[in-house]
């Protein structure tokens, strides 16, 4: 019998909804993993042991009651550090908002407890979940970087301290520190998640992002997370589908998968783009139809338009606290909301056009396969703790809107997670998720961190 913090999400609830385990053993199981590990990752900031343990009691309380129990009742998530949070401190890893708590839950918090799931506690972010590294370690080796600004929910799920979390992409900052800790990270559709509540980096280019360790526990929680809201003027207005359902029905059938090579066969490193070559192999090998496909010709501006649209809109939310505190504000993020600040608005409104182009091409170009698929990674995790790693393979998903999903698929010559990324049409999670269901259970890999069994 495995340790209830060995459980996935699906397993967990499973569990919990059969009577076979109690919420209040599975949040005990998490709390002492974190005692014994926490020390060396640093990868949780605040935990009200008290309150999650008295919203476990409740939980199970509900269980031994039967009844409509919610998707992911009684099963503990993270939540990354910039996520409103009622009466918890939410400090977003900074010194500016250091003695913030809020008065009511950002919407995705607010879904997580619908959905009778418990909020375990914050997890360290980069300062304002921008470029400034965080204390966290990576648990495949804590001489590497573990990526941001995801970090903390990235590790924490990592080593099995919790079994989900959420992050949040504006470049790179939820598939790139997947990547880095050898987990599953999904970035779904522009808007799929509300982020009412959570504190922005780029209004226009922030995603909700949700970390697990298995793509149907990511499917799982999409579906607890999604839906329109008033509140955020970005939601996507559409039906929320049964994204498990989609999943598997798409992942009966072996994917036909559009290999990217223009730009990212450039440049990965010469390890990262012959384990990609191998792993399109073997999915050919299982079955998959393996074609190439090529970017558009707007792809060539796609990381600047990135970075101007998200600077001139970062700076614009930290005006006021840059202009009386700048000095509590880290280098990078310093440098950011300076570079931002002085950005022409001409530039600004010619790169949303640009955007506004690009984001037709690339969805025109995922439509070419059930998915497209590339090095999630240029490299492995940098043996580098001044670093959160390059975000270069993110951004312009990120930039385009577009769903995507990042695979673990093995290890490098050091034995650091290497990974594969998938994405896809303009709200087509389900599809997505399936072809990644299917390339995950034929790339079969079931490893982690060493240590952290």
């Amino acid at each position: 019998m495995p340790e209830p913090y060995e459980l996935s999400v699906s397993e967990a609830a499973a569990q919990i909804r059969q009577g076979n385990l109690s919420p209040v053993d599975l949040v005990e199981s998490l709390l002492a993993r974190i005692d014994a590990l926490d020390g060396d990752l640093k990868a949780w900031v605040t935990i009200d042991r008290e309150e999650v343990l008295e919203t476990a009691r409740k939980r199970a309380i509900a269980a031994d009651w039967g009844g409509q129990l919610g998707p992911i009742h009684g099963v503990p998530v993270g939540l990354k550090d910039i996520f409103y949070t009622s009466g918890m401190l939410t400090a977003c890893g900074s010194k500016v908002y250091a003695d913030f708590v809020p008065e009511f839950d950002a919407t995705s918090v607010a879904k997580i407890k619908e959905a009778g799931g418990i909020v375990l506690g914050k997890a360290v972010t980069t300062e304002f979940a921008t470029s400034d590294p965080s204390p966290t370690r990576n648990p495949w080796n804590l001489e590497h970087t573990p990526g941001g600004s995801s970090s903390g929910s990235s590790a924490a799920v990592a080593a099995r301290m919790v079994p989900a979390a959420l992050g949040s992409q504006t470049g790179g900052s939820t598939c790139r520190p997947a990547a880095y800790n050898g987990i599953v990270g999904l970035k779904p559709t522009y808007g799929r998640i509300s982020r009412y509540g959570v504190v922005p980096v780029s209004w226009s280019l922030d995603h909700v992002g949700i970390l697990t360790r298995t793509v149907a526990d990511a499917a799982l929680m999409l579906q607890a997370l999604s839906g329109e809201d008033e509140n955020d003027p970005g939601s996507l207005r559409l039906p929320v589908p049964d994204f498990t359902a989609q999943m598997n029905e798409s992942s009966a059938n072996s994917p036909r998968i559009g290999l990217v090579r223009d730009y990212f066969e450039d440049y990965a490193s010469p390890e990262m783009w012959a384990h990609t070559e191998q792993v399109a192999h073997q999915l050919s090998l299982a079955g998959a139809e393996v074609v190439e496909v090529s970017l558009p010709e707007s792809f060539a501006h796609a990381h600047s338009m990135q970075r101007i649209v998200m600077n001139v809109e970062c700076a614009a939310f930290h005006q006021a606290n840059h202009r009386l505190r700048a000095a509590d504000y880290g280098p990078r993020i310093r440098a950011g909301i300076e570079m931002g600040l002085i950005i022409p608005p001409a530039t600004y409104l010619k790169a949303l056009r640009l955007r506004r182009e690009f984001r037709a091409a690339m969805n025109q170009t995922a439509q070419q396969a059930d998915v497209l698929m590339m090095p999630a990674t240029p490299t492995p995790a940098p043996k580098d703790l001044n670093t959160t790693g390059d975000a270069a393979f993110q951004s312009p998903w990120t930039a385009a809107g577009l769903p995507t999903v990042v695979v673990p698929s093995g290890l490098s010559d050091e034995g650091m997670p290497m990974a594969v990324q998938f994405a896809g049409p303009f709200a087509e999670e389900g599809r997505l998720l399936g072809a990644a269901h299917w390339c995950e259970q034929a790339i079969g890999l079931n490893e982690g961190p060493p240590g952290y069994p």
